[in-house]
């Protein structure tokens, strides 16, 4: 099987660090934070959040995102009426005030339709898969190459 649809994919990464587990007051707003955001991209999925996954780790937390496109990623990050908007400022608050007990990191990764493949054997729905769903794998090419548009 291989993901299907043939447009544009946008992968958002996004986490944090804890730099110190005794400033839990520095750290649990921003633990707190993503599940908001995610809640309400679910809620409203013209926002253009197809789905995600978290990435759980001991000091290291991190969120797989998949958007419909990179207008739609970058809009939910300005809209001033969502969650993302107030996050973002408080942290940026908390930073400038010399608490780095806590750090911040995202990557955005647009890949433009025919760059992209992907095959799923013996899997459930995975990855981009999971959120465009999938068909078999003859539907798009056989061979990898194929189905990068090579």
């Amino acid at each position: 099987m291989t993901a299907d649809g043939d447009g544009e994919a946008v992968v958002f990464l996004v986490g944090m660090r804890i730099n110190s587990w005794w400033a839990v007051r520095s750290w649990l707003p921003v633990v707190l934070a993503m599940p908001r955001m995610i809640k309400e991209q679910a809620r409203d999925r013209k926002r253009g959040m197809l789905g995600y996954r978290f990435l759980p780790g001991l000091r290291n937390f991190a969120v797989l995102q998949y958007w419909e496109s990179k207008d739609k990623l970058l809009a939910y990050a300005v809209d001033r009426g969502g969650e993302h908007r107030p996050a973002w400022t408080a942290y940026n608050r908390r930073a400038r005030a010399g608490r780095a007990k806590v750090g911040f990191w995202h990557e955005t990764y647009a890949v433009p339709a025919g760059s992209y493949e992907s095959i799923y054997a013996n899997m459930p729905p995975h990855g981009l898969g999971a959120v465009r769903g999938v068909v078999p794998v003859g539907r798009r090419g056989e061979r990898a190459a194929d189905r990068l548009g090579a």
